[in-house]
């Protein structure tokens, strides 16, 4: 079995891995990391391949699937609500990005034709080898996946929450011995604080905010994060109202059609209905007509109805902001947090809201890392990926030097024998 890594190499975005089981080959993600130009993993030729796997919707993981359709085909696995939300992504990137994609929408189409929905622990073979899907606790109908060739067994975490979440149930880590191991090092340096803590500070920002007469802004991911916050709130039985805005509701529309992939389905459906869905413009603008918490993407303020309310609520003193994703390097909401400016109608500005983080990531953090790692039966190769330079590389010393693992933080092109 050989893997060729073809991105997110000491870097986070662009997953891409291809298998080769003697003949038979597989594509573990294809996506695509946006910044001012998309950057892409390294090209793939459909004919080598048997099937492409998504282990979930979001854009590093799905996005540059598309590309595998625009001078041939293949088939393409993933969960139904991996298919849905994916098409739901790449669809808004394409109508954003359309100048500088290499797909359009027919290619969109095509995959979709090509698509094969399966569930978890279902095994699809294909040549000598076969793989199935195992739920990771990242997003709705997220999974990693096992491959399995002859003797030898490959587990690709992708983007992995052991724990879970409010919303979704834990990962299923339950696979037998492994002899190589493709894991997230997203987190691997830094532990997060512990959820029910986040929860509780966050809850108590919104009251201190609401309590002044303020707006509480909640720039969030459109898939899990929007909905995660919305079942925080709920839990702790907020008060006051809700508004969900953008891609945001989209997103909740889909993942009410998926009630067996939820933790709790009807807390799920009781959390996101609390929230008044706003659903165009004309109700955006009538929705700050009272103190309220607006939970609405992009998460890392990029574009989407976010901007709207950056600009309407960040100059108000009584106002408030919780950052609750991911704030990439170089994007408004990392300009906010690092140095408390925003961009006013093209003109650079001083906040003047109160501007809190919060972790609410959905990914594993040091100390969950491993502990995974410290499961695994067998005494398998160890790849690092999908982190920065640093995490990756530290990680992989770290593996070696704890559980004398062959560990290696592996550079795009490189192929990696078992």
């Amino acid at each position: 079995m050989q893997v060729k890594v073809l991105g997110a190499a000491k870097e986070v975005g662009r997953s891409a891995f291809q298998v080769n089981c003697d003949g038979t080959g597989f594509l573990l993600d294809y996506g695509v990391e946006l910044g001012d130009e998309p950057a892409y993993p390294m090209e793939v030729n459909p004919h080598d391949i048997n099937a492409a796997i998504i282990t979930h919707a979001h854009l590093d993981h799905s996005g540059n699937i598309p590309l595998l359709f625009t001078g041939g085909s293949t088939d393409v696995y993933a969960t139904p609500p991996t298919f849905d939300l994916s098409r739901l992504l790449i669809e808004d990137m394409i109508k954003i990005e359309k100048s500088h994609l290499r797909f359009d929408m027919s290619d969109v189409t095509k995959m979709i034709m090509h698509s094969k929905e399966i569930g978890y622990r279902e095994k699809v073979i294909r040549g000598n080898a076969s793989f199935e899907l195992r739920e990771s606790g990242h997003v709705l109908g997220g999974a990693s996946v096992l491959v399995e060739s002859e003797d030898k067994r490959l587990f690709y975490t992708a983007d992995i929450n052991p724990k879970g979440s409010r919303m979704l149930r834990e990962a299923d880590l339950d696979f037998g011995e492994i002899d190589l191991i493709i894991t997230e090092s997203t987190y691997s340096q830094t532990d997060q604080m512990p959820r029910d803590e986040a929860e509780e500070k966050f809850i108590e920002f919104a009251y201190e905010v609401l309590d002044r007469k303020g707006f509480l802004f909640v720039p969030a991911f459109s898939v899990e994060r929007s909905q995660e916050i919305a079942c925080v709130l709920k839990n702790a039985n907020f008060k006051h109202k809700v508004i969900m805005d953008g891609m945001a509701v989209k997103v909740n529309e889909i993942m009410l059609r998926y009630p067996d992939y939820l933790r709790d389905p009807k807390v799920f459906a009781d959390s996101v209905h609390q929230a008044i869905w706003i659903k165009g413009e004309k109700e955006r603008k009538g929705a700050l007509s009272e103190p309220s918490v607006v939970i609405s993407p992009a998460g890392m303020l990029v574009g989407g109805s976010a901007v709207f309310y950056l600009q309407q609520l960040a100059l108000d003193k009584k106002n408030g902001i919780a950052l609750v994703s991911y704030q990439g390097q170089g994007t408004p909401g990392r300009k906010l947090l690092d140095a408390g400016r925003v961009s006013i109608r093209g003109k650079e500005m001083r906040a003047e809201a109160e501007v809190r983080q919060f972790e609410f990531s959905g990914h594993a953090d040091r100390t969950a890392l491993f502990e995974l790692i410290g499961k695994i039966r067998g005494s398998p190769k160890v790849l690092t990926v999908h982190g920065d330079n640093e995490s990756c590389t530290r990680f992989a010393a770290e593996i070696h030097e704890k559980f004398g693992l062959e560990a290696h933080a592996p550079n795009a092109g490189e192929i990696i024998t078992i």
